[in-house]
């Protein structure tokens, strides 16, 4: 109990989003300090949901060079105080802030784990600043964790990093997921009557759901307009967005917005803090995204016994099986979206099947319990 872990990410979000439970479980074999923007309590929350120490440093998730170097230097200060065994960091700008300062402080172990790469998708000079600060983040770290396998892939073959930095830990993912959690037995007739109830949905209906940030890059271009196109011919089709639109860092086009309004058919919910009831409500996922890490989204709606529409990205690709999981597709392809929910929603008993499949493949691949404990393994080797 001795040493020190600091854990990182640029906003608090991200630690509930990426890292629930895993901070109050390794408290039990170190001591767990956690790291991030204030976000009003949410930082404090998250503090005592988990029985951890916090201590708060303003990140900015844009391109901000002076704030970017006030961060740095509270970063330093605080890891020449606390004198950390690890310095361990999670998100692209807490990973470069993080790593730097843990350098420059002489932390022995500094550890990033990547969850996604932004850069997928720039170009021009902001792609040319991106690899340059990517490459800053890695030089700076003693280890690399990306949490897929295909992530690993695309680091080698940007040459960020040398193959003996770079380990996957367990089968991917940086939290895995509570299979008992997400449960489809969790929720009765009733419950899910009640809901769909109140959303307007029919017990005819057969339900596509999304979950995730409304944005460009979550491919939400062409699924609007796969799904708007598809109902013309089939109705008795509803489509569920579940998420926050990001108009100020990705917005989507007019046109699928005006869709989203006017089609009765797409219901958006805006945030949800628990996403559990509606895909128990659902048939099938659709996640059309242009670039990931490890989908939290994926993996859930597998143990939720749906099956997946899924771009064909790192993550995806490795959660999702073609034709046993669910139906892998290529990127930014509007029109193989809707071939896909057109298969899917003539063959619902091969869907259900496959859904059933999903759960047994994330129980015995993706259960938290596993990635917690080989990350402490880790831990422990160092």
């Amino acid at each position: 109990m001795n040493k020190k872990i600091i854990r990182i990410t640029t906003v608090p979000s991200s630690l509930k989003g990426l890292l629930k439970g895993q901070i109050k479980f390794m408290s039990s074999y170190y001591k767990m300090t956690v790291v991030s923007s204030t976000g009003g309590t949410t930082l404090e929350d998250y503090g005592i949901s988990e029985g951890v120490k916090t201590i708060p440093v303003e990140m900015t998730r844009k391109i901000t060079p002076f704030e970017d170097l006030k961060a740095v230097y509270k970063l330093y200060k605080i890891f020449k105080t606390e004198k950390p065994f690890i310095v361990h960091t999670h998100t692209p700008k807490a990973g470069t802030l993080g790593m730097l300062a843990a350098k420059l402080s002489g932390v022995p172990n500094r550890l990033h784990t990547i969850a996604g790469l932004p850069l997928v998708e720039a170009s021009g000079l902001k792609r040319i600043l991106l690899n340059a600060v990517e490459k800053i983040t890695y030089s700076c770290a003693t280890k690399i964790y990306p949490n897929s396998f295909g992530l690993e892939t695309i680091i080698l073959n940007h040459k960020f990093t040398n193959k003996k930095k770079l380990k996957v830990i367990a089968n991917g993912s940086s939290n895995g997921i509570d299979t008992s959690y997400f449960d489809s037995v969790n929720y009765s007739n009733e419950y899910i009557d009640n809901l769909k109830n109140s959303l307007s949905i029919s017990k005819s209906d057969y339900v596509f759901i999304f979950v995730g940030r409304l944005v460009t890059d979550k491919g939400i271009n062409e699924l609007i307009k796969a799904f708007n196109e598809f109902n013309k011919q089939s109705q008795n089709t509803k489509l569920l967005l579940i998420g926050p639109y990001e108009n100020h860092l990705d917005p989507l086009n007019p046109e699928t917005t005006d869709i989203i309004n006017t089609n009765k058919n797409i219901i958006s919910t805006g945030f949800v803090e628990d996403v559990r009831g509606y895909f128990a409500i659902s048939n099938c996922l659709v996640f059309p995204s242009y670039r990931e890490g490890f989908p939290n989204v994926v993996m859930q709606a597998g143990a939720m016994e749906l099956p997946s529409i899924v771009s064909d990205i790192n993550g995806c690709n490795e959660i999702i099986e073609h034709k046993k999981h669910g139906l892998i597709i290529p990127v930014k392809d509007e029109e193989a979206i809707q071939k896909a929910m057109i298969y899917i929603f003539k063959n619902q008993s091969e869907g259900k099947t496959m859904g059933k499949e999903s759960r047994i493949n994330i129980v015995s691949k993706y259960e938290r319990q596993k990635v917690w404990d080989a990350l402490l393994e880790e831990y422990n080797n160092l």
